[in-house]
């Protein structure tokens, strides 16, 4: 089970941390991502960390912004966003899977309920 919190409302340039626990199965046996769905758009890949966090990837549009991390001992995945946008605007969704580090939504077998962020302008 995943529970994902953290989002609200903030102005463009702003920062939020979004925040994931897990729970029901060993933390450091899975990879962990975070995904995004703006409304009327596609859920799109936005960070993904492996299981020790050695292994990190972003999407593009977030490089630099953003910084996914874990924290093993409390079973959380972290996402902190700096420099937020307009176009960051969306519903965010933290992920578990448990073979591949992916960016491939379709291979995450696990989904939190979503938190959304809003980024005014």
């Amino acid at each position: 089970q995943l529970q994902a919190s953290g989002g609200g409302l903030v102005q463009t340039g702003g920062s939020l941390r979004l925040s994931c626990a897990a729970s029901g199965r060993t933390f450091t046996t899975i990879v962990m991502g975070w995904f995004r769905q703006a409304p009327g758009k596609e859920r799109e890949f936005v960070a993904a960390i492996s299981r020790s966090g050695a292994s990190i990837f972003y999407a593009d549009s977030v490089k630099g912004r953003f910084t996914i991390s874990r924290d093993n001992a409390k079973s959380t995945v972290y996402l902190q966003m700096n420099t937020l946008k307009p176009e960051d605007t969306a519903v965010y969704y933290c992920a578990a899977s448990i073979m591949r580090f992916t960016v491939v939504a379709g291979e995450y077998d696990y989904w939190g309920q979503g938190t959304q962020v809003t980024v005014s302008s």
